[in-house]
């Protein structure tokens, strides 16, 4: 915790006092471990986070509170407006007006939060192009991994399968609309919907394709974090099947068993980032249109099931320490001021 002064908004920008900020378990623990290439741009579409990742750095990009002041040259309406920003964890900050989101009447803060998750998880959505009738995996329920799973059981999927270590995440992952949710040493990757498919009466054994892929999946996500899952992420896609990886693996190295199957079964495998969106949608769809479908999926999602701590600033260091190290039992953690 450090502090420093806060300088009056000039043009174009606000003062906002904060009520709550949401840490990101994903990128902001790579962060904490020391697990990110100090030399990597912290985010290159945000002024907020401009710089490299050394250390000492501010970083976070979910606050929401309220704008006290305004520039010279700033709509006045904006006094008094509840703002998510996205810029670092702070008491108080000074920040453009281009920087902040107005958060919709009948949100609370402590859901508005989520929105850049939330927005993640659209981005994941889109790059994943589920299709009607889909067999879906999801590798990973934090936070991120349970709003795209979410997302993806609003699709008329056959099944969605997630894979989870942590039982309460699992047991969140089912409420949220996942069909079933394994852990990972229970997960055959060759035969992911095997017994699942077999035991469903609405799919008739004898109508069954016959082939290795029968029981593999279409769509698969990457979203756990652990490099080793993405080996497993590619076995359990099928024959022209997606794999979309969402994990930040930070410095961590990644092997992958590239093997016959893979190139036989034309695998592809996609990259999925929220701060640019796909090429071929970008004639289409600009960032505040995602912005607005975002903020449109999260009135329809319980965001208070995803909240396991609340703790004041200044006990950030012990925020950041649950969520290292008792995973188990922090999930979504929020600092409150």
């Amino acid at each position: 915790m450090r502090e420093t002064a806060v300088a009056d908004p000039g043009p174009g920008e606000l003062a906002v006092e904060a009520t709550v900020s949401a840490i990101s378990p994903g990128t902001e623990l790579l962060l904490y471990r020391g697990e990110m290439n100090p030399e990597t741009a912290a985010d290159e579409t945000l002024s907020s986070l401009d710089g490299s990742l050394t250390y000492p750095f501010p970083y976070g990009y979910a606050t929401v509170g309220e704008v006290r002041a305004v520039g010279p040259d700033v709509d006045p309406a904006w006094h008094g407006e509840t703002v998510l920003a996205f810029h670092p964890h702070a008491s108080e900050f000074v920040v453009g007006v281009d920087a902040v989101s107005r958060v919709p009447d009948g949100v609370a803060p402590e859901a508005a939060v989520f929105l850049p998750n939330v927005e993640t998880a659209v981005t994941l959505a889109m790059d994943g192009e589920p299709a009607v009738g889909e067999r879906a995996v999801v590798f990973g329920q934090g936070v991120v991994g349970l709003l795209t799973t979410a997302l993806l059981s609003a699709f008329p999927l056959e099944r969605l399968l997630t894979v989870e270590c942590h039982p309460a995440r699992r047991e969140a992952s089912r409420a949220v609309g996942a069909d079933r949710s394994v852990p990972p040493d229970d997960l055959d990757p060759a035969s992911p919907f095997g017994a699942a498919t077999a035991a469903d009466p609405a799919v008739p054994t004898a109508g069954r394709e016959e082939s290795r892929d029968a029981d593999r999946a279409d769509l698969t996500y990457e979203l756990s974090g652990n490099p080793d899952a993405l080996d497993d992420a590619v076995a359990a896609t099928g024959y022209g099947g997606r794999v979309v990886v969402g994990s930040w693996y930070g410095a961590k190295p990644v092997e992958l068993s590239l093997d016959g199957r893979f190139h036989r079964s034309r695998i592809e495998l996609r990259a999925s980032q929220v701060s640019t969106l796909a090429p071929e949608r970008r004639g289409r769809w600009t960032t505040d249109r995602r912005l607005a479908t975002a903020w449109r999926r999260l009135r329809r999602i319980d965001t208070d099931r995803l909240v396991t701590h609340r703790l004041p600033v200044t006990e950030a260091p012990e925020a950041y320490r649950l969520l290292d190290e008792e995973p188990e039992e922090a999930l979504g953690v929020l600092l409150t001021y």
